[in-house]
């Protein structure tokens, strides 16, 4: 037994012994390794010297790079001699231990500014295999094609660099790229050599991030040849067509991003269980169909956004067995039904949107509290009701964005009194009632950026009367509620402030003018009274949208824009405010809608106006504006599109100089309909918001006074109505081809009615009524094809009411007032009874045969179908009901017969 032990101990100091040698051998291995590693071969003269003229080539801006980590890496380049004279030793640099050659470079974030081409000694680093100038500016260069002289890079990023152009070829021939990033680069094409040559020629990509740039191709096949692909995004790349299913069987892709394509298309396939997607972004694109059951075989998957496209039928339950996810956007698409119940399964989830739906249902808001990791949660926009009950002893999330609009809230939620998180809040388009309560003004004082309260019941503020407390508010949305008292004053932080259509009263505090970064502001459709304050002038350089409108508004208009105003629309109609129109407003050089109209103005027409560049919309309506408008200066209102000057004082000839100074109005838009718009936006430490302002107006339209509460951009029209011009109406109108709406009603004018209105072919709307016009009807109007509306009523007309086409629409009520006229629709004939045209002027049409018959009643069955379908279509764009059955069931049909005749 004792031997046994002794050799047991003799054993074991073997082994130490052993592992003691082993233990020696592995240190002096380390301790050689190190000593021989720390020996490395110093960079090169040569490189040296590339790398120092590449310095002198840029300078230093640090508005060039955007990230916060960002610093200009050159401090560290010495020249040679100096502490720090090898380069390789340089921040940003790496080099090959063995050779010395330089072969990865990163400058990302270095605040580079300049541009950059071929002859730039970056391009003799022959040895590069990595290379990376994201995030600085690099001027709107191109890509220099001198990059294929770098052909042994196996990752390339220039990603964020304000690169332009075309990318060159050479970068499709880089055979061992495994790393590609040109996104972010907005002005970048990809068209030759395409997405489909690049695909084909680097084989061997691993990541491929093209975001932004314009491709503007179909997504080709062979990208599903490139079986190392782990990271694909092609978002906002202009991509169009079906997308390949191929590309989600990939068998190593874990990132697929195509968001912001919305002409491209397709459907979700049958996943198989290998598949290692973790992450698929297809918002705002076109794809449809049913979400597949198959999508649970991706066991890895952690991102799934689909908004803003076209999928549909129900929210199905067993995406409750994706426990893994963290982010489900399936918001802004046509699902409907209930929200299964397995959804509150998914005990990860960070991002949660539904808005947008036609989800049905009653639901307790607590139920969505649940999800204790939840961050974002979007639900604006259904058919269900949300319930609130006190949240007592429970664990919130906090929230960073909470969109519960239209939800059919009655209260505030009570657990808002302690999120102090929130950066965006949407509480629109409900029931709440009452007041705002106090811990409202106080809420996330912090972060909050965003916060709409509009379209509710909400009366007024339980809050003292001080400016609120938050420090980066940028939105603040109060209108359509039944506000009472005082304007409140935004935080100095606001951008969009709107209390539009309420009841607020009193006069407007100065305090309105210690706003230095507000851009919009709508205080419109109120009962806000006294002066304007003279300080506004003060915001023109941050302003560009300002509605004051509908108020009881008094006195003169404030000196409103100083140079470099950044105005675009201006609202102080239907007030009463006096005196003449200040001749500030001509340093607002980026105005495109001044209404003025429905005020006490006394001026005459302000010529110098026409000075406004960018001048589409000019308002003056029910003024006492007065005398004759004399010649135009030279190239006047070179945009004005609607000009309306009705209800003045406004006298002598029409203004048919000023006629052919209006190019806008002389070329036909058939291009895509939009809308005139102010495009906003913010920036919040997670999300840009992006929205709109329509611009807005009232017109006198056939007789109605009419509100739009958006504005075509193709829409022109004129209005001299209810004034006192005189003469003949010039034939000069007839250049302006565009002009759609033309109401020369109400005036002295005297005359024939010009035949050449029959040039203004895109007329719909024309009347001439209550003047003192005299001879007839001229024919060739027959032919203006879209003429909706047509009065020459009060008139000294006499002779045949035209007959046939839009002409057979028009009522009796069109014709009145004209003792000389006769014809249908009027009771009078043109001949006495029991007589009818002489012989000769029957056999002239007789001539004719049956083709004159045929061709008449052809002619009245297009006008009339014209007619009623333009009809159709005004009666939508000017009735402020605004019919969505309508636009469903005809608006496109009608938009595309419309541009097919006019082709």
């Amino acid at each position: 037994m004792q031997k046994e032990f002794v050799q047991l101990i003799n054993m074991g100091l073997v082994l130490q012994h052993i592992l003691l040698k082993c233990l020696l051998f592995l240190t002096l291995s380390c301790f050689f390794t190190q000593h021989v590693s720390s020996v490395q071969r110093p960079c090169l003269d040569s490189e040296r010297s590339a790398l120092l003229q590449l310095k002198e080539s840029f300078v230093l801006d640090r508005s060039a790079s955007a990230s916060t980590s960002a610093y200009p890496k050159f401090d560290s380049w010495k020249l040679e001699g100096q502490v720090g004279g090898d380069c390789c030793s340089w921040d940003g640099v790496e080099c090959d231990d063995k050779t010395g050659h330089v072969v990865g470079l990163d400058l990302s974030s270095s605040f580079l500014y300049g541009s950059i081409h071929s002859n730039n000694t970056l391009f003799q680093l022959h040895h590069l295999r990595k290379l990376n100038l994201s995030d600085n500016d690099f001027n709107d260069s191109e890509i220099p094609s001198a990059i294929g002289n770098l052909s042994r890079l196996s990752q390339l990023d220039f990603s964020s660099s304000a690169f332009s152009g075309q990318i060159p070829y050479e970068v499709v021939e880089l055979s061992g790229l495994e790393i590609l990033d040109l996104s972010s680069n907005d002005n970048l094409q990809l068209l030759n050599p395409s997405l489909k040559s690049l695909a084909k020629r680097l084989v061997n990509l691993k990541y491929l991030d093209l975001d932004g740039v314009n491709a503007s191709s179909m997504v080709p096949r062979s990208l599903a040849n490139l079986s190392s692909l782990t990271y694909l995004s092609l978002r906002s790349c202009e991509l169009h067509g079906e997308f390949p299913n191929e590309v989600f069987q990939l068998p190593n892709l874990q990132i697929l991003r195509a968001s912001t394509n919305k002409f491209l298309h397709g459907r979700l396939p049958e996943f198989n269980k290998n598949t290692s997607l973790e992450e698929v972004r297809l918002t705002s694109t076109g794809f449809s169909g049913e979400l597949p059951e198959s999508i649970q075989n991706l066991k890895s998957l952690s991102f799934l956004g689909v908004a803003n496209c076209s999928f549909s039928g129900q929210i199905p339950s067993w995406l409750g067995n994706l426990t893994q996810i963290t982010t489900l956007d399936l918001g802004l698409n046509k699902f409907w039904g209930p929200i299964p119940q397995s959804l509150f399964n998914l005990v990860n989830l960070q991002y949660l949107s539904l808005e947008g739906n036609q989800l049905i249902g009653t639901y307790n808001l607590e139920s969505f509290l649940k999800f204790k990791n939840l961050k974002y949660l979007q639900l604006s926009g259904n058919k269900f009701s949300l319930l609130t009950t006190p949240v007592m002893n429970v664990t919130v999330p906090k929230f960073t964005i909470l969109t519960l609009a239209a939800c059919n809230l009655v209260e505030f939620p009570n657990f808002l009194s302690g999120q102090d998180e929130l950066e965006f809040l949407d509480l629109s388009a409900n029931k709440i009632h009452g007041f705002i309560p106090k811990w409202i003004w106080g809420l996330s004082a912090q972060t909050l950026q965003a916060l709409s309260l509009t379209r509710n019941l909400l009366t007024g503020f339980h809050k003292p009367a001080v400016v609120p407390p938050w420090i980066k508010l940028q939105m603040l949305d109060l209108s359509s509620n039944m506000l009472q008292g005082p304007l409140p004053i935004p935080p100095a932080s606001i951008y969009h402030y709107s209390v539009s259509n309420n009841l607020l009263t009193g006069e407007i505090s100065s305090m309105i003018c210690n706003l230095p970064s507000i851009s919009e502001l709508d205080i419109s459709n109120n009962s806000f009274s006294g002066m304007l304050p003279p300080c506004l002038g003060n915001l023109s350089k941050s302003l560009s949208v300002l509605k004051l409108q509908s108020n009881n508004f008094r006195g003169p208009i404030p000196q409103t824009c100083e140079k470099g105003s950044q105005l675009r629309e201006i609202d102080l109609s239907q007030n009463k405010l006096n005196g003449q129109i200040p001749r500030s407003l001509v340093n607002c050089s980026m105005l495109e809608l001044l209404n003025l109209g429905n005020n006490q103005i006394e001026d005459t027409f302000p010529s110098w106006l026409g000075r406004l560049p960018e001048l589409k919309v000019l308002l003056l309506r029910h003024n006492r504006f007065h005398a004759a408008i004399g010649k135009p200066e030279s190239n006047e209102f070179p945009k004005l599109r609607i000009f309306d000057l009705s209800f003045n004082k406004f006298e002598g000839s029409l203004p048919s100089h000023h006629f052919q100074r209006w190019e806008a109005m002389k070329v036909v838009d058939l291009g895509k309909l939009n809308y005139l718009q102010k495009n906003s936006g913010f920036q919040s430490p997670t999300t840009y918001w992006v929205y709109s302002i329509p611009y807005s107006m009232t017109m006198t339209k056939a007789g109605v006074v009419t509100k739009y509460e958006k504005i075509q951009d193709v829409l022109v029209a004129i209005d001299l109505s209810s004034n006192r011009f005189e003469g003949g109406i010039p034939q000069d109108i007839q250049i302006l081809k565009a002009v759609q709406f033309l109401n020369l009603s109400n005036n002295l004018l005297s005359g024939p009615i010009p035949s050449s209105l029959a040039n203004l072919t895109q007329l719909e709307a024309l009347d001439l009524s209550q003047n003192q016009l005299s001879g007839e009807i001229p024919q060739e109007l027959t032919q203006l094809n879209f003429l909706e509306f047509f009065n020459v009523s009060g008139n000294q007309l006499n002779g045949l009411i035209p007959q046939g086409t839009q002409f057979g629409t028009f009522e009796s009520n069109s014709f009145e007032g004209n003792p000389g006229l006769c014809g249908k629709p009027l009771s009078k004939k043109c001949y006495p009874e029991g007589t009818s045209p002489s012989s000769t002027s029957m056999s002239q049409r007789d001539d004719g045969g049956d083709s004159w018959f045929e061709f008449g009643w052809e002619a009245i069955l297009l006008g009339f179908g014209s007619g009623a379908v333009n009809g159709l279509v005004l009666g939508y764009l000017f009735n402020p009901m605004k019919h969505k059955w309508f636009v469903k069931y005809f608006g496109r049909k009608v938009q595309n017969r419309r541009r097919g005749r006019r082709n």
